[in-house]
This record gives structure tokens, sequence and C-alpha cells, in this order.
């Protein structure tokens, strides 16, 4: 496979996951904001910024602009709006690899973004949100139905699962970093869509030590860290199933991105859950570094070499 078309699907997939994600991760605020009269709004729009990894911006803080950043900024590729028009973008590029049905749906996706941010002027922010997260669903439903399980597969859900474990860590940073006005894990658990297997799975027994257990560890649920660690994993052991140059698979891994994947993996898999929430700033911050060095890695043996991909191009002013 071309480099070109295996980077262009790596950032579909990662584009795509990180719009999905986003608005998971500004409907959380906005809820936990409108719910909790007592938040202060400025500290609660600097915490969630500094989640996202957006410089500061000049006072005053408000939700309205803090959603124009993150939520509807087409210049940022890290806003919910940019990550669409970056994952359009890309698929125009590999049109060839991808079906007919997945370019549809990204490119009408783009194209009902202005109708959609009417809506949102009308309806509330919300309800664009819930519009985004659908039509991302919807995206993630044809790649399954119609992609042939090949290279191009593996590219595209590898970039989906790095970025997953991105954005899973920093939904859970927002409960860790957040002060006074974090969310509760109740409202953690509803915005990856995790309640209602996590009420199955522990009888509704919602604590801290299940509620982390659960969004870190578990490897049924495929938006769990350790899952889409594993997911990536898989990924990365398939496009190189007989080891790198000069290897013969019998030892170890061929390429840096197992090795950072592998370590970060059983960094998870072998500590208790308790020792876990106990350093659970540390594991966070540890798991956004992961995600960073897997993608330099990746890009490194199998794109061509290009500037690395930030998550936000220095202060937003």
């Amino acid at each position: 496979m071309l480099s070109r078309i295996a980077e262009s699907l790596y950032w579909i997939g990662r584009y795509v996951e990180r719009a999905e994600d986003s608005a998971r991760i500004l409907d959380v605020h906005l809820h936990r904001m409108l719910a909790d009269p007592w938040v202060d709004e400025t500290t609660a729009c600097r915490s969630l910024l500094g989640v996202m990894g957006v410089g500061p911006l000049e006072q005053p803080l408000t939700v309205a602009r803090v959603i124009g950043v993150l939520g509807l900024d087409e210049e940022n590729p890290s806003s919910v709006v940019g990550a669409l028009a970056a994952a359009r973008e890309n698929a125009r590029g590999a049109r060839e690899t991808i079906s007919a049905d997945m370019w549809e749906c990204l490119n009408s996706t783009w194209h009902g973004l202005p109708g959609a941010r009417r809506r949102a002027e009308e309806q509330g922010v919300h309800a664009f949100f819930r519009w985004v997260r659908e039509r991302c669903a919807v995206m993630a439903g044809l790649t399954d139905a119609t992609m042939s399980r090949d290279e191009g597969w593996l590219f595209l859900v590898l970039g989906r699962s790095v970025e997953r474990v991105d954005m899973t860590a920093r939904l859970l940073s927002t409960h860790e970093r957040a002060g006074g006005s974090i969310p509760s894990w109740l409202t953690l658990l509803r915005s990856c869509g995790a309640w209602e297997t996590f009420l199955r799975t522990y009888r509704g027994s919602l604590d801290d030590r299940h509620s982390a257990e659960f969004l870190l560890l578990d490897r049924l649920f495929p938006r769990s860290v350790f899952a889409a660690l594993s997911r990536a994993e898989g990924c990365l052991t398939e496009l190189e199933p007989y080891g790198g140059p000069g290897q013969s698979g019998r030892t170890g891994v061929a390429t840096d991105a197992q090795r950072i994947i592998g370590r970060a993996r059983t960094g998870l898999e072998f500590r208790a859950a308790d020792e876990l929430i106990g350093d659970l700033g540390a594991v966070l911050a540890g798991l956004e570094r992961t995600c960073s060095q897997v993608n330099d890695a990746v890009s490194r043996r199998y794109f061509r070499q290009t500037s690395a991909v930030a998550w936000v191009p220095g202060a937003v002013a």
C-alpha cells in the first residue's frame, strides 16, 4: 500500500474518533455546568481547555467562547468541526481505497455542518453534539460493513484506536483535574455510552474503584483504554506478521510502535485498580504521552516523513 494512502486512512480513523469524543467531552462539561449552579464558569472553562491541550485564551473565559474554539472552529483540527473537515479532506485522497458509502457519509456530514450549526443556535449546542455523535456512529458502522480486512482497514482502525486511548484519557482527566467542578462518574460513564454496560457488569455499584476499573481496564467494553490499546496492538502485529527486516518473528517485536503500545498495555493490565486510582493523574498523563509517541513511531515506520500533527498549533488567541 502506498504510504500516502495508509497515512490518509490512519488520519481518517483518528479525526472521526476525535470529532465524536470531543463532542462527548464538551457535552459532559456543559451538562455539568447547567446542573450545578455553584460551578465557577471561568474555572470550569480553564479546566476544559487544559484537558484538551489548548493554551490559555484571553480573558474573559466564557462557555460560548470555549465552544467556539473546541467545537466550531473550522481552522482548528482539534475542534469538532475542524476534525470532521480534516477527515473528509483525507478521504478525498483515499477515494480508491474507501467505499462509496464511507465517502458519501463524510461528504454529506461536511455539507450538513452549516445546517447543523444553525439548528444549534436555535435548539442549543446539545442538539449539535448529538448530531455529530450520530454521524460518527454511521461512519463507524459503514467502515465495519464495507471495508475489506486488509492493510487499509488495519491503518484506519489503528488510528481510531490510538485516538480513542488519548480521548478516553482526556475524558478521565476531567474527573481528576477539574477540582470542584468535576463531572460525576455517572456523567462520565454516560458520555462514553458505558452506563448501561457498567450497570450490568457491576450490578449498579457506582464508586471510584469500579468506575475507573471499568473505563481503564475492562477487556470487553470497546471504549475502555485497555480494549483500545489491545486493538491498536493487534493492528500493529498484523501489519508486521513476520517481524521487521532481518527478523524471523521468533523474538521480540518488529517496531518501536509495538514496544510502546505493549509497555502501556502491560502497565495497565498488571496493576491493581486501587493502585491505578491512587496514581490516576500520572497514569493518564502517561497514556497521553504514549499516544503521542506511538503516532511518531507509526509515522516514521509507515508514512512519508512530514512534520508531526499536533493537537493544537500553539496558543489560541
